[in-house]
């Protein structure tokens, strides 16, 4: 798949007499099932037309803050916020002096000011400019800012000198993208399973055991590894939450269904993540009826359900990695060491119940990492978007070591 399907890139073209290969590099973007959004400096327009462009994105071209027609607003908090990435091609010495130095008085540099996303920067101008010492000393204030460089080619420009200048032809330009965004992916070629989510046991047709688990921290998970670039199966049980389209979400209610599909799914995974709340009793019997209330005291026979953590823990390969969690409201360092071991699995994801803001229904969470290596790494309370980053680096750097 490529690294560039499906992202929503702001191209932002300035006033240079290489933005015709602008037309080119947008029918590379779209053939790679890029979504390109053209903002136009008004000078560029000078130099290429805004119809040419709109024609190879399939979007309209914005050039100007508003629509003179309409009144129209073009909202560059809203471009800069939703994008992907920024590419700025050709970038000319113009517009970097004002990157620089935080001016906007056009929509492409209000956009840049506005944007979160990464930036690359593709330089276009004669070899003096490119020389000259504030460009250089703009160049180098882009890249504190955590802007990316598309360094420019060498060769004849359009003043007749011979140098440095050229703008980047569209094949590198793409290249260099790729090849960013593949170093963005280090499980890139790896599959992963992820549980999350309570499970339901059925105690009649209406009625279930259960806890509070809402989903969030492994769903958190499954979006993370799969923005790391795994093949991502997300084993979910009950909950609202919907996950990306490109990871794979299998729904089930009880724990021997997550299990079944665990464990059809675990020797093909080099990632599983057990960080679903799995119930550990379920009703011996489910009543077909709805159970009417009749007797003042009413008793449930309960048995042990599968243990999918341990189980899959005893046929884990040695280039798999296994992570379970543990939520715990005392002694909870201990009783998670003894999870690690007798489990099989290489981390232990502690909770505690102690732990304001942490554990079930929250949007917070704070965790400690313990390894089978012996390394315990704590965190303080985080979003669990955050704390998902920071367990999925862990795994990161253990599939590297195998």
């Amino acid at each position: 798949m490529s690294s560039l399907k499906d992202k929503n890139i702001v191209l932002g073209v300035c006033g240079s007499i290489a933005a015709y290969k602008i037309a080119s590099l947008i029918r590379l973007l779209i053939k790679e099932q890029a979504s390109v959004q053209v903002i136009m400096t008004p000078e560029a327009s000078q130099f290429i037309t805004p119809l040419t462009l709109s024609t190879l994105s399939k979007k309209p071209v914005l050039v100007d803050y508003y629509d003179s027609k309409t009144g129209e607003w073009n909202n560059h908090v809203h471009l800069g916020l939703d994008a992907d990435f920024m590419l700025i091609a050709p970038a000319s010495a113009n517009t970097i002096a004002k990157m620089a130095n935080g001016l906007c008085d056009n929509l492409l540099t209000a956009t840049y000011l506005s944007a979160k996303c990464p930036v690359f920067v593709a330089p276009a101008m004669d070899l003096d400019m490119w020389k000259h010492p504030s460009t250089q000393r703009n160049i180098a204030l882009l890249k504190t800012y955590g802007n990316i460089l598309i360094p420019p080619g060498s060769g004849e420009l359009a003043s007749g000198l011979i140098g440095e200048g050229r703008l980047a032809e569209p094949e590198e330009i793409i290249a260099f993208l790729h090849n960013h965004f593949r170093a963005d992916k280090p499980l890139e070629g790896k599959t992963a399973l992820v549980t999350a989510g309570p499970t339901y046991e059925a105690i009649d047709p209406v009625r279930f055991i259960g806890n509070h688990s809402s989903g969030k921290m492994g769903y958190a998970i499954a979006e993370e590894l799969n923005r790391l670039g795994a093949k991502v199966f997300l084993v979910s049980g009950p909950t609202h939450l919907q996950a990306s389209s490109d990871i794979e979400t299998i729904r089930v209610l009880s724990a021997q269904e997550m299990f079944e599909s665990c464990n059809s799914l675990f020797d093909k995974v080099d990632i599983a993540v057990m960080s679903a709340a799995v119930a550990d009793y379920t009703p011996k019997e489910a009543a077909s009826q709805k159970i009417k209330k009749k007797a003042e005291d009413f008793t449930i026979e309960l048995k042990k359900t599968i243990d999918i953590l341990g189980t899959l823990g005893q046929r884990k390969t040695t280039n798999q990695t296994l992570v379970g969690f543990a939520l715990e409201t005392n002694n909870e360092l201990e009783h998670a060491q003894e999870k690690l071991y007798h489990k099989n699995a290489d981390f232990i994801v502690l909770n505690s119940m102690q732990d304001e803001g942490a554990g079930f229904g929250t949007d917070t969470n704070k965790v400690t990492v313990l390894s089978r290596s012996g390394n315990t790494k704590n965190y303080d309370l985080k979003s669990k978007q955050e704390v998902a980053k920071d367990i999925c680096q862990i795994i990161v750097e253990h599939q590297q070591q195998l």
